[in-house]
């Protein structure tokens, strides 16, 4: 009930307690399904059913008819080729990160683009190699086929590669079947466990792997892979061990490289807005030093590292390798919980920024799909890299038509004209594999900003970027999910409790520790608690209840109830009275050791004394 009192509202109503209410309106009764209820429904068909799954199933069915053919087809066709030239040299340079011989990073460049243009709901994104998941991949490969067993022959070498490609394939197609599995039933919502804060925090630890494990190719020193607990140290160790042996020619020529790029990318971002395209200095970069290592024949003269024999065309499809799959369980879960989490944050921006809905389960079983047929062709694992996303979408690209057309590049360079990279130095791909790294090593500025925002968050960056780098990708991502789990307890356990207060006499209330111009109403306290009430918080909130009212109530209820006892002890022994008196008479005591009260108090105090009008309460001396 409100009624208007000049310039104030009285709110009142009846107070009630959980069974009066019941009592006084009716409840109806719900029937609440039951497993086998919602088992029965989920299986159950009809024809709109049957649309919905096809086309969830099949996203490809509801926007490709819909295609603008005149006013998209060429910003996706420019989009697609730069895309193209960047997945090309993306998927070679990122296949030195899976030990592996370069030309397999084009397998990985290819087949999945095509599966997700048939499964994937994000228009913009670009699929194929990531260089986090690359180094993952890559630990798995040298942790099975150590660099220990690679003797000098050429025979010996050749047989090694084809166990790594083996092992990076069969690594690939288990990961592709756990997202499958994870989409199917509907386990797509596991992004949400996964914050921006570990994911930044992670990949930023992810870039400096990748940085250490290109020195070796800067540098050609032959350094082991150490995928253990503190691997990096020990890769740093046999880095500097060995820097007298470093080959000038490529260090010189991998520093160039990384300066061009730097800076020409710098100019991309400082002027994006007056270019009409980024320059594609990845390209640039690359077509000059094949021809400038071909024609003045560094291999021979300085004895650089070059990417060699390309193989034209495909290779058959292999099934994985049951022996390898049974070892390496584990990290494909963490390679297939990365590259979704990766892959869904992208698209979730682009999504956002261009209107238009993503399904989490239809993106793994996308990617699930992807990463199988990649796979069985001798592919490794496939997500999307930022920069390669960033040229499909600021080229302007429109839908999943570019990335059919940046297949097709890589599909050109499969099957025509790959021998024109084959004298191109390893140096060169490792110094672009390390330029497009910017972004992420960039993300420690989100530190100092996390600080400021919220000290829980900062901490979960900076313990997944430690245990990420230290204790190695598979085990630092563990740790940190464990580490971010363990601070949602925390902030439960201890919520943010705080006491509002009227700021500047206005409507808008805030922390009153905050301000210095603040108003409380007198005998009232506006109490807040950013956490849901549980067992495990319930003492924590009543202490700062208690701390923000100024008095325990239980307390004070306990000293109630026991004088409530003395007087009821009193009255039975005739050591207190109870003395009626006319309601004319003054409201001060009239003698010494008598005391007013009103009576309804005093019933309410003194459950079966009965009396009417007011009283006195009279104690003998």
């Amino acid at each position: 009930m409100v009624e208007p009192v000049g310039n104030h509202y009285i709110v009142a109503r009846p107070v009630y307690s959980e069974n009066s209410f019941d009592e006084e309106h009716e409840k109806l009764h719900r029937y609440h399904k039951n497993f086998w209820d919602n088992l029965k429904l989920y299986f159950r068909c009809s024809r709109q059913k049957a649309k919905r799954i096809a086309l969830r199933f099949f996203p490809i069915v509801s926007w490709l008819p819909a295609y603008r053919f005149r006013e998209w087809i060429l910003s996706d066709i420019i989009s697609g080729i730069n895309t193209g030239l960047v997945s090309v040299l993306q998927g070679l340079a990122f296949a030195l990160l899976v030990n592996v011989p370069p030309g397999y990073g084009l397998y990985a460049a290819f087949f999945p683009v095509l599966v997700y243009f048939i499964f994937g709901t994000s228009r913009h994104i670009s699929v194929g190699p990531f260089p986090v998941l690359s180094l993952m991949v890559g630990g798995v490969v040298v942790r099975l086929v150590p660099d220990s067993t690679v003797n000098d022959t050429s025979t010996n070498t050749s047989i090694i590669d084809q166990e790594r490609v083996m092992v990076a394939a069969s690594v690939t197609f288990l990961a592709g079947i756990i997202q499958l599995l994870l989409g199917i039933i509907q386990f797509g919502f596991i992004v949400i466990y996964l914050s921006h804060s570990l994911i930044s925090g992670f990949t930023t630890a992810a870039a400096i792997h990748v940085l250490v494990s290109q020195l070796k190719f800067m540098l050609q020193l032959s350094v082991p892979g150490y995928n253990v607990p503190f691997g990096i140290i020990y890769t740093l160790e046999s880095v500097f061990s060995q820097i007298k042996d470093t080959n000038i020619a490529d260090l010189l020529t991998s520093l160039l490289v990384l300066l061009i790029v730097f800076v020409v990318k710098e100019l991309n971002d400082r002027y994006k807005a007056k270019l009409p395209a980024p320059i594609p200095i990845e390209l640039i970069v690359t077509v000059l030093a094949a021809l400038i290592s071909h024609f003045l024949e560094f291999e021979k003269r300085f004895n650089v590292a070059v990417v060699g024999k390309l193989e034209e065309g495909f290779q058959a499809p292999v099934a994985p390798d049951i022996g390898i799959l049974q070892k390496c369980i584990g990290d494909s879960i963490s390679i297939a919980i990365v590259a979704f989490a990766v892959a869904f944050s992208v698209a979730k921006v682009y999504s956002i920024k261009h209107d238009y809905p993503i399904d989490g389960n239809q993106e793994l079983i996308a990617f699930g799909l992807g990463n199988i047929v990649g796979g069985a062709f001798k592919g490794f694992a496939s997500s999307t890299a930022l920069s390669r996303s960033g040229v499909q979408e600021s080229t302007g690209g429109k839908t999943q038509i570019a990335g059919i057309i940046s297949a097709f590049i890589v599909l050109i360079v499969i099957l025509a004209i790959g021998f024109l990279l084959e004298p191109l130095q390893k140096s060169v791909l490792a110094a672009l594999a390390l330029g497009n790294l910017k972004g992420m090593l960039m993300q420690f500025k989100e530190v100092g900003v996390l600080w400021r925002k919220d000290k829980y968050d900062c901490v979960i960056w900076v313990v997944t970027f430690l245990a990420a780098v230290f204790l190695g990708l598979d085990i630092g991502l563990a740790t940190a999910v464990a580490f971010e789990l363990l601070t949602v307890v925390i902030r439960s356990q201890f919520p943010s409790c705080t006491i509002l207060a009227n700021v500047g006499r206005s409507n808008i209330y805030r922390n009153r520790k905050d301000y210095t111009d603040i108003y409380e109403p007198e005998g009232v306290k506006i109490f807040r608690c950013s956490s849901p009430i549980f067992f495990a918080n319930i003492e924590f909130f009543k202490e700062k209840l208690i701390t923000a009212v100024g008095f325990n109530p239980l307390r004070i209820l306990r000293k109630r109830n026991k004088a409530l006892r003395k007087i009821r002890k009193m009255l039975k022994k005739g050591e207190l009275q109870v003395t009626p008196v006319r309601k004319a008479a003054p409201p001060a005591a009239d003698r010494v050791g008598k005391k007013r009260q009103d009576p309804g108090e005093l019933s309410n105090q003194l459950p079966g004394l009965k009396c009417r009008g007011a009283f006195t309460a009279s104690c003998p001396n």
